[in-house]
């Protein structure tokens, strides 16, 4: 499948999907972050983003995730548009998503154990006492031990916070799991085991997925779907087994990494914007 956004197709689908975004819109002053982006996913299915920077990645995983509100356009989940809910409907809507931020978004002043079971605290789901029992078996499923629950997130190294923000986005059990560059700053092994435990929780508890990826390998082959973002629109989506027969000029030069097609990278050059 190939094309801007208002012709890409999402996953044919007799029924209605689990989450469709329909031509939703995401603008800062002038500048459109979302250009009419729609795309749908049962649950259990999972979907691999990827583009250059400010290709509107980011902004679409916030806006489904309630962090910014769309301009227009419409967010679908099991057929209630979350889009026009009511705070109290917004409220329980975000109990169903879990998020890792790209930057993880960590409490400084809390300690890890805190960090990862933040909202099940705040909602009254669990104890203090299970809140840190449930922290450190989810500690344990990223690769970090026991006594790393008790650390603040300063004692933690880069790598490490990205595996608590993980951790976090999954302790309440979500129905949309949204993954921003989850792999990012981790060594291949630890890369390879959480790639193994996304799969594990979309497969087990039918969790649909949307990932954020610069891993070009992890994109191709680890998703049911792949999906080409680029100046907030859509330039490619398809199955994973359509990606190696597609002709798509955009897509192809994301995935060789190549300096030489549509894509062009934009740098700033005393207050000038100078295409490189």
């Amino acid at each position: 499948m190939t094309l801007p956004n208002d012709t890409a197709q999402s996953p044919a689908n007799t029924t209605s999907p689990f989450l469709a975004i329909e031509n939703l819109v995401k603008k800062f002053g002038e500048n459109t972050a979302l250009d009419n982006v729609s795309l749908s996913l049962d649950r259990g299915q999972t979907m691999a983003i990827i583009g250059p920077s400010a290709a509107g990645k980011s902004v679409l995983l916030k806006c489904l995730a309630g962090v910014y509100r769309a301009d227009s356009g419409t967010v679908l989940i099991d057929g209630v548009d979350i889009t026009e809910s009511s705070d109290n409907n917004q409220e329980n809507w975000s109990d169903r998503i879990g998020m890792l931020f790209q930057q993880n978004a960590l409490f400084d002043s809390l300690p890890i154990w805190q960090n990862v079971c933040f909202q099940l605290i705040e909602n009254g789901t669990l104890s203090r006492k299970q809140a840190k029992d449930r922290a450190v078996e989810l500690l344990g499923l990223v690769g970090l031990d026991a006594d790393s629950a008790v650390l603040r997130p300063s004692d933690l190294s880069g790598g490490m916070q990205k595996r608590v923000g993980i951790a976090r986005a999954i302790a309440n059990n979500p129905e949309i799991l949204l993954l921003d560059n989850p792999t990012a700053g981790l060594d291949p092994v630890l890369s390879n085991h959480i790639e193994n435990m996304i799969e594990t929780i979309a497969k087990k508890q039918k969790t649909t997925v949307i990932t954020v990826t610069n891993d070009m390998e992890i994109a191709k082959h680890r998703y049911d779907f792949l999906t080409m973002m680029h100046e907030g629109r859509i330039y490619w989506h398809g199955k994973q087994d359509e990606i190696s027969a597609a002709h798509n000029d955009h897509l192809t030069q994301m995935l060789n990494g190549s300096s030489q097609g549509p894509i062009s990278m934009r740098t700033r050059n005393r207050g000038h914007h100078v295409v490189a």
